[in-house]
């Protein structure tokens, strides 16, 4: 675009210093899962592909003249839409503007640092909300081992490991993103505050949650605790079996209320009164409808017919996953051909996220207006590598 002020140059110190507040104060999703960003421009409901390597095959080594003919791999991909295309304004009139640049004002410049950092962690929180949303995608669910998670010991901790061993998760980059109440259980946890049983002074003496049982430890404000369904008495179809792996059932046409979309729920057949599915989709009556739950699908056959149902009472969703199986996608928003009426146009991209902003300056009458604003979209790519720590 054409410059005619030249205006976003010279405040580019500006909003580094705004960024450098919110990067400060990073959410725990959007530093945990894989990204795929880049200056592109991107539509509401386009469709961006991200790369997905695919696991490595082994061989024995046979000595021999010339090297094995081995190596080809084909790059797979998951597709993803664009979601979300957002803004958020800033604007200053020219009487203001000189009021605050006047002999002993605050100046423009440094008001505007708190305007940008605003404006930025109101579109940061809205991707971290979006991430934390994800949590109905989950393979299953782990409840406290006591009264609420931490409250003791490790255990949980250990618990939605095993979710994720069984389902095949990657272990080398697994990530657990805690809401505040949950970071604060797992900070006062004896055995993290004495360095002697928890191996460094970094959690006692700075307040790092660290690596735990493989886990990169991150919290979040954006953690939900939603609504759950109303399900009474609803079972099984009476005379149906359903193998492991299964993830479509019937009801039977008996019980009332509703089963949400990410509810947890128990099915009360052999080997299966304490492991938590998760519910794929809304089930606005339970009476004879459909019951998908999420990948792997169950874990253990299911002969016991008209078993019942239960969904669990409302609870944090802390989220556990290997980071390659939830995917965010951010974009710069889309232009149209020739460009609009801003006058200037900048990126600016936080480096330790990887979120870049687009800044646009619009001149206006007798007034400047500035707009801060990113695309982006996300989606779990692999339900088996995502599973749920619930609050009590």
């Amino acid at each position: 675009m054409a410059s005619s002020a030249n205006v976003l140059t010279n405040l580019i110190p500006t909003l580094y210093v705004a960024l450098d507040t919110v990067s400060r104060e990073m959410v725990g999703m959007i530093p945990a899962v894989r990204r795929d960003a880049s200056f592109a421009r991107a539509a509401i409901g386009q469709t961006v592909r991200s790369f997905v390597a695919p696991a490595a095959t082994a061989f024995t080594i046979v000595p021999d003249q010339i090297r094995t003919d081995s190596g080809n791999q084909t790059i797979g991909n998951v597709s993803l839409a664009i979601e979300n295309t957002r803004a958020c304004p800033v604007r200053w009139q020219g009487e203001e503007s000189m009021q605050m640049d006047s002999a002993g004002g605050p100046t423009v410049n440094a008001i505007m640092v708190d305007q940008f950092a605003q404006a930025m962690r109101t579109l940061v929180n809205e991707i971290e909300a979006d991430l934390c949303g994800l949590y109905v995608n989950a393979s299953r669910a782990i409840v406290p081992d006591s009264t609420t998670l931490f409250s003791a010991t490790l255990k949980d901790a250990a618990n939605v490991r095993k979710i994720l061993m069984d389902n095949g998760a990657p272990l080398t980059e697994l990530q657990m993103v805690l809401s505040t109440t949950e970071g604060a259980a797992l900070r006062s946890l004896t055995q993290l505050n004495q360095v002697n049983t928890a191996g460094d002074a970094n959690l006692l003496r700075q307040g790092v949650l660290g690596n735990i049982m493989g886990f990169d430890i991150r919290e979040s404000a954006g953690i939900i605790t939603p609504a759950v369904g109303t399900e009474a008495n609803a079972t099984m179809h009476a005379t149906t079996d359903y193998a492991v792996g299964t993830e479509t059932m019937a009801l039977d046409a008996v019980g009332t209320g509703t089963v949400v979309a990410g509810d947890l729920v128990t099915i009360a057949g052999t080997g299966q009164t304490t492991v938590q599915y998760i519910n794929k989709t809304l089930i606005p009556a339970v009476s004879g409808a459909a019951f998908v739950i999420n990948k792997p699908g169950l874990i253990v056959a299911l002969t016991d017919n008209a078993a019942a149902i239960a969904v669990r009472a409302a609870g944090t969703r802390n989220l556990a996953f290997a980071r390659s199986a939830i995917v965010l996608a951010t974009r710069l928003p889309a232009l149209p051909m020739g460009g609009d009426s801003a006058v200037d146009r900048t990126i600016i991209t936080d480096p330790r996220s990887g979120l870049s902003f687009d800044v646009a300056h619009y001149l206006e009458y007798h007034q400047s207006a500035f707009e801060i604003s990113i695309a982006w979209g996300q989606k779990v790519v692999k339900e088996e590598h995502v599973a749920i720590l619930a609050g009590a």
